[in-house]
């Protein structure tokens, strides 16, 4: 069984990284061969300085794209993206953590694909004074 690790996951993003956004063109543009609006569910949106971040919640549904790396620039893209969102193994304070969840594209099904949450320590301080995005979708 190849771990998930290992495997060619397409991104969840719901953020600066989405279609029209100002990291998108810097980090995807040219290197996807496939984005779909999308949407996940156990999870809520709370501001950030300039960027949201997506925090477990059992009750709540993030709306971003799914975005389907190229084959040949996914290993560079994904190291680029954990460079970008402090996802670092081993570091702490990150500001994200990227995790393998369900997405529900817009034409239907299920996919697996890695996604960048809050880290532990953010979205506590997030959960205890943070500003709720409401309707889970960025930029409100």
């Amino acid at each position: 069984m190849v771990s998930a690790e290992r495997e060619r996951l397409p991104v969840f993003v719901y953020g600066t990284l989405r279609p029209g956004q100002r990291n998108h063109s810097a980090f995807l543009r040219g290197r996807t061969v496939a984005e779909e609006p999308a949407r996940m569910r156990g999870a809520v949106l709370f501001e950030g300085p300039g960027y949201p971040y997506a925090v477990p919640d059992a009750t709540g549904e993030v709306f971003g794209d799914l975005v389907f790396l190229a084959a040949d620039q996914h290993d560079g893209v994904l190291a680029a993206l954990d460079r970008l969102e402090g996802s670092l193994p081993g570091g702490a304070g990150r500001h994200y953590v990227r995790v393998e969840r369900p997405v529900l594209p817009a034409g239907g099904g299920t996919v697996r694909a890695w996604v960048y949450l809050a880290g532990d320590e953010v979205a506590r301080r997030l959960r205890a004074v943070g500003t709720r995005i409401q309707g889970g979708r960025w930029p409100v």
